[in-house]
């Protein structure tokens, strides 16, 4: 299967924004829920935040809550995460990934690194 692409990380410093983008070729972004996970250095793999389909529900780890926000812009069949007042925790790469079968993320980005520094 097609692979979502993720762009928009970098390296800022701490309070920073940054604005990750996740898209596709086709409909999937569009159709289905979306999610951002990402991984630290030497960490597992964290949920950062998830939508529904229509955009009408969203989902947040603690962490994250107030600072990012998750939208979708189906008509380009893109979603996004704005990262405010970003810290040097939220240092990792962050992956994209679609609920196309129920309630299993089988559709992955490549990941986008995110570097915050103090």
């Amino acid at each position: 299967q097609e692979q979502l692409v993720e762009s928009g990380g970098g390296m800022v410093q701490a309070g920073d924004s940054l604005r990750l983008s996740c898209a596709h070729s086709e409909r999937i972004l569009s159709t289905y829920g979306v999610a951002w996970f990402r991984r630290a250095p030497g960490k597992e793999r964290e949920f950062v935040a998830s939508i529904k389909w229509n955009g009408g529900r969203t989902y947040y780890t603690d962490s994250v809550k107030g600072r990012f926000t998750i939208s979708r812009d189906n008509a380009k069949n893109t979603v996004y995460l704005q990262m405010t007042s970003l810290k040097p925790d939220d240092t990792a790469v962050y992956y994209c990934a679609a609920e196309v079968t129920p309630l299993i993320w089988d559709y992955w980005g490549q990941g986008t690194q995110v570097t915050v520094s103090s």
